[in-house]
This record gives structure tokens, sequence and C-alpha cells, in this order.
């Protein structure tokens, strides 16, 4: 099971950096892309940051974490046990290995997976005994997830016109309740060998509360997404459990 963070347990310097993430996946939403954004932080600053990319260049591979582990991994070469990622999204199964190979040591994110979680919501890929590539690492979410759960239904509410058979969407209404997360893992996480965090030092960090993240009935994008039978994901899994499901 996926370990959810109680609101009054988080650290503010860790929604700090999640308020960097969300500001990413803000302009992959801007972008006709699923709204998944991540920083990578080391030693209190960041040092790669990155969106979805999957439609922009028809490449199922470019989430979030994998555009940013590209650019980081030169200069940082593995393990990357001191480095954070804060990332919108629990990562898939997908990601969360690839975090895993390179050794990170801890991941933050906002709203589970119930579909393609890496993290504990469908397969702890984080945390597996049956993985010896590196350590396990902490994966602890919760942190701005109403925001980020809204953001994903704002995307699944737009029309698809890549879509082979795209839906009718225009008498659909933006739902705005969000049940509470999973209960908490009764498994201990591994301990992470990270330094303490530092809050974001970027010019943009603070500047638009996260209140102003939840969108109004009627924020609409038009999205280049093809996914699944139909071309799209159906929005009604978006209010279950934690609200979502996975970018492409």
């Amino acid at each position: 099971m996926a370990t959810y963070i109680p609101p009054q347990e988080q650290d503010p310097l860790d929604l700090a950096w999640m308020r960097e993430a969300l500001y990413m996946a803000e302009e992959a939403l801007a972008n006709d892309e699923v709204p998944v954004g991540c920083v990578f932080v080391k030693d209190g600053g960041a040092i790669a940051r990155a969106r979805n990319r999957t439609n922009e260049w028809r490449n199922a591979t470019l989430h979030a974490e994998l555009e940013a582990i590209d650019h980081l991994i030169l200069s940082h070469p593995p393990p990357l046990s001191t480095i954070t990622l804060y990332v919108t999204v629990e990562p898939c199964v997908m990601c969360a290995s690839a975090l895993r190979q390179v050794g990170i040591g801890r991941v933050v994110y906002g709203c589970g997976n119930d579909r393609f979680g890496g993290c504990g919501s469908v397969i702890d890929v984080n945390s597996s005994s049956r993985l010896n590539s590196h350590p396990a690492y902490i994966a602890e979410g919760g942190y701005y997830r109403e925001e980020a759960i809204m953001l994903l239904r704002r995307f699944y509410m737009s029309q698809n016109p890549n879509a082979p058979k795209p839906k009718k969407k225009a008498t659909r209404v933006l739902k705005t309740d969000i049940p509470p997360p999973p209960s908490l893992s009764n498994t201990p996480t591994p301990q992470s060998s990270r330094p303490s965090s530092t809050a974001p030092t970027s010019r943009r960090s603070g500047s638009i509360p996260p209140s102003s993240l939840n969108p109004t009935v009627g924020d609409h994008i038009q999205s280049g997404q093809t996914e699944g039978e139909d071309g799209e994901r159906n929005p009604d899994t978006l209010n279950s459990v934690d609200g979502h499901v996975s970018n492409p």
C-alpha cells in the first residue's frame, strides 16, 4: 500500500518544493500534456525540472521523471542517494523502476496512481526486496494532493481531437469533490540518506498560492493525447480512490 503523510505532518520545505513541481505540471497542462511535473533537489537546490512530453514527441517513455533523469544523469551519475524527487503524481511502474535503478534517495509525490503506481498503489517497486539494482527508497505521498488531482481532472475533461473516436464532453461537469487518501500503510518505509531540504530559491516559489491551482467548472484545454481503445482515458476513474490515472 502507498504511504501517505497526513497534512499536519508534512514538512513546509517539502511543500515548497512540491509547489515547484506543480508549476511544471501547470506548464504541461498548458501544452496539452497530461499535467505531471517534477523537480530533483540536491543540497537545497533544484538540479533538474521536467514535465510530461509524451504528446509533443509522440514518445510514451517521455514521462516527467525520465525526461529529468536524461538531463541530470551526465552531471550526477548514480547512485542518486542524496537526491530527492518531488513529483505531482506517484511514479508509474516504469518510472519507479528507473528511479530504483539510478539509486534515488527519496520520492515525494502529490496524488497516488491507482492504475499504474509503482510506489505502493499497485506495485511496490520502490521497496521490493526482489530488486537488487540499488537499495529501496522512501516514497511518500499526499503533498498538495488535491491540487494534483484537480490538474488531472482538468486535463481529462478536455476534448481529444487526436482520438480515433473522440468522445463528446461538452455536457460533462468538472467534479471538485475529492475523497480522502487511502489509509496510511502499516509497512515501515526504508530510511533515506538524503540531507535536510532547504526552501526553493526560484523567484516563482510562493508567487502562486496553492488555492489558485484549483480550477472552476468550465476550465478546459484541448488535448492532443491518444490513449486506449477509444483514444481517451475514462474521466470517471478520476473520482475513485485517489482520483486519477497515470500519465501515458
